[in-house]
């Protein structure tokens, strides 16, 4: 074949170098006047026919070597292709089908890690030290345990005292009752005056009538006698005796009736004697309800006195995380150090912050322009900056109502308790949106190539494999991957075995599933 492409070229030069001849020959016929020229011919068809046959060469000796590569080429194909068919596979592998699943939408997000709900700790009571602080930042209180006690000497002291006065108080109203006690026995003894009295009026008010009665007979012997000693009916012995006698019944009368009056004012002194005691009764009452509301009022004091004595114990107001602890044993509480000047609570020093049962939330920044894609609700993968191997699962549970300046919204999502993970933290979300169906394979059976690219080995009918590049999407659960192009259902994948074959080999399938 070489030697008819060279008779070719040569015949092809002969042709060529007849024309140029032909053409000096009819170059001679010029007319004298052009033939100072004429030497410039010969020159040139000289270097034409140097610059043919130069480029006549160089395609020849091309087309030769290109024939050659050919040859050398499909020998190799064939010598492959013999090879792999008459060859028996070596590689055992397994594959699995390309099946269609549920796929999650995710809007990734950062933000900061905040407490959900931070409680501070305020101290009950100003101006007392700090003697004992029982918890550290991280602990985990319960409601009502003790995080520390401040010094309670001054208010012991302040009870003695109280108690002291609330004994004094108590005696003085023993003494006031009882001169109470006096009076009410006096009022008793002046009403049982005023009824003897009055029974001594009676009596003489009786005695009077039977001095009046006995007046009346001997002013009636008395007379009759006169009448009868006119007479000479008797003695004038016997008219003095009835005088003496009418004389004597007189002053009866008298002395009766000075002894009513004299009973009378027994009976109106008695009855001041009760108005007396009424009054001193009332008096002596008053003492006693005074002296009781001064009891009242010490008892009251040391009840007060308790009461700041069990402030002197500071306890957790909610059960949760200690993310805060500014107290120090020696502050005076009230009086905060000048490093805590930002720690003042409603005028009082914050001793304690608390993360209301340990829950955070993870404040995500998410553009206004796919906020609306974000529900209450959805479920949210966590991962710290930090460290990659933190991975939790929250929950979106608010959306905050207004943009800030660089139009972002903050997106609150409520978070479990993690010890990894603390307030001021940074993490990505991943804030699932919608779900779809699309195509998945195992995460296993994938090469990767770049962020959202891989190649994949698909199995044929003859178990030849052939290597496909793919574009992924999605993290499914159970560990696989979304495929958004490049298989389609129904084809199979290597699983095991996808790192040692290459494309074209021929493989031995020794089971499908997703081992």
């Amino acid at each position: 074949m070489v030697q008819e492409d060279n008779s070719q070229f040569e015949e092809k030069l002969e042709e060529k170098f007849e024309e140029k001849f032909e053409e000096d020959l009819v170059v001679e016929e010029i007319p004298k006047s052009r033939a100072k020229t004429s030497w410039v011919t010969p020159l040139m068809i000289g270097a034409g026919l140097g610059l043919i046959l130069a480029f006549g060469g160089m395609q020849l000796v091309s087309r030769n070597s290109g024939d050659r590569t050919n040859e050398t080429a499909q020998a190799a194909n064939n010598t492959s292709k013999d090879t792999s068919e008459n060859i028996a596979s070596s590689m055992s592998v397994t594959v699995v089908p390309v099946e269609t699943t549920r796929i999650v939408r995710n809007l990734p997000a950062k933000g900061a890690i905040a407490a959900r709900n931070l409680t501070p700790v305020l101290p009950q009571t100003n101006g007392l030290l700090i003697k004992q602080v029982l918890v550290k930042e991280g602990d985990f209180v319960r409601k009502g345990q003790v995080m520390a006690v401040l010094d309670d000497s001054l208010i012991q002291d302040q009870i003695r005292q109280a108690k002291a006065d609330v004994e004094s108080r108590r005696a003085d109203i023993a003494a006031r009752k009882a001169d109470l006690s006096s009076q009410e026995a006096a009022l008793q003894s002046s009403k049982a005056g005023v009824l003897s009295s009055q029974a001594t009026v009676a009596q003489r008010r009786a005695d009077l009538a039977q001095a009046q009665a006995r007046l009346q007979e001997a002013q009636r012997n008395h007379n009759r006698n006169k009448e009868l000693a006119a007479s000479g009916a008797i003695s004038t012995q016997q008219l003095d005796t009835s005088a003496t006698t009418l004389a004597t019944s007189r002053e009866a009368v008298r002395v009766e009736a000075a002894n009513i009056s004299g009973a009378k004012a027994n009976v109106i002194s008695s009855q001041a004697s009760i108005s007396s005691a009424k009054a001193a009764i009332q008096s002596a009452q008053a003492r006693v309800k005074s002296a009781e509301a001064n009891l009242r009022s010490g008892l009251a004091s040391i009840e007060q006195l308790r009461t700041q004595l069990g402030q002197t114990v500071v306890r957790a107001p909610v059960s949760g995380l200690v993310a805060q602890r500014l107290a120090r044993v020696g502050d005076v509480t009230g009086v905060p150090p000048q490093t805590q000047v930002t720690t003042i609570v409603g005028g009082t020093q914050k001793l304690f912050s608390i993360i209301e049962n340990g829950d955070l939330e993870l404040q995500a920044k998410v553009p206004e322009t796919q906020i609306s894609q974000v529900k209450i609700g959805a479920p949210v993968q966590v991962k710290s900056v930090a460290n990659d191997n933190v991975q939790i699962n929250g929950k979106v549970v608010q959306i905050e109502p207004v943009v800030n300046d660089t139009r972002e919204a903050i997106v609150k999502i409520a978070l479990p308790v993690a010890k990894q993970l603390k307030p001021g933290m940074f993490a990505q979300a991943s804030i699932n949106t919608t779900t779809i169906n699309g195509l998945g394979i195992p995460q296993k059976a994938l090469i990767p190539k770049s962020v959202d690219s891989a190649t994949v080995f698909v199995v044929s009918e003859n178990n030849i494999v052939s290597a496909r590049e793919v574009t992924t999407g999605e993290i499914i659960n159970g560990g696989k991957v979304e495929i958004k192009s490049g298989l389609q259902t129904g084809d199979k994948v290597v699983l095991k075995g996808a790192g040692y074959i290459k494309d074209g080999d021929k493989v031995r399938v020794v089971n499908e599933g997703e081992g």
